[in-house]
């Protein structure tokens, strides 16, 4: 199985034909599981296959959602001009979802303090922010986050994220997850003046749904 791609379509195309020849029967699923890989250029995240139709549009206008830091759906709906299902589906009595990662980035001001320990110690291992929570799964009733972590690391003088993921739909999730992943990358190198260098992308679960076969 490869481990590295230019960018994160070249990634999509590949993964998509391989869960498709290789993938195993699991909950209405075609899964690969602990899949890793890197992406050497991740600013260049568009996802450009055709037959997948994405839109950048709603991918940009949920990167504005999450610099919000405002898990409210109407906040997207406000943005974006409408709200896609998957997140009416996700929402909780107060249309709120524990998914906006910028809010989960913002929690306990983690963006902030990576920001600075990378800026005090260029070595640092401790440029984490953590998002899936087990000690607060009570929360999880109607949206689990699908992302454990992102982890930040500075080497040949460039900014290199990684990113670790329960679960991992490659037709929305990885298409939609990577662009605002890559997003974030950019704006803490731009905050520590650095280019941005290497995105590691690993999900335990990496699948597609029957219909998207």
């Amino acid at each position: 199985m490869r481990t590295k791609f230019k960018n994160a379509s070249e990634a999509f195309d590949y993964f998509y034909i391989t869960i498709k020849d290789k993938g195993q029967e699991f909950d209405n699923t075609k899964a690969l599981f602990n899949v890793g890989f890197y992406m050497n250029d991740p600013q260049s995240n568009n996802i450009k296959s055709g037959f997948r139709k994405w839109s950048r549009e709603y991918a940009e206008a949920e990167w504005k959602w999450y610099l919000t830091g405002d898990k409210s759906i109407d906040k997207l709906g406000s943005i974006y001009g409408k709200i896609p299902a998957i997140w009416e589906r996700m929402a909780n009595h107060d249309r709120e979802v524990n998914s906006n990662y910028g809010w989960q980035w913002k929690r306990n001001h983690q963006l902030y303090e990576v920001i600075k320990k990378l800026k005090a110690n260029p070595n640092t291992r401790h440029a984490a922010i953590s998002i899936y929570d087990g000690k607060e799964i009570d929360q999880y009733k109607h949206d689990t986050p699908c992302t454990y972590a992102v982890q930040f690391t500075i080497l040949d003088k460039k900014l290199n994220m990684s990113v670790y993921m329960r679960s991992n739909d490659l037709w929305y999730g990885f298409c939609n997850d990577q662009y605002q992943f890559s997003n974030l990358q950019k704006l803490v190198a731009d905050e520590i003046h650095l280019e941005t260098g290497w995105y590691y992308h690993h999900a335990h679960n990496m699948h597609l749904y029957k219909d998207k076969i």
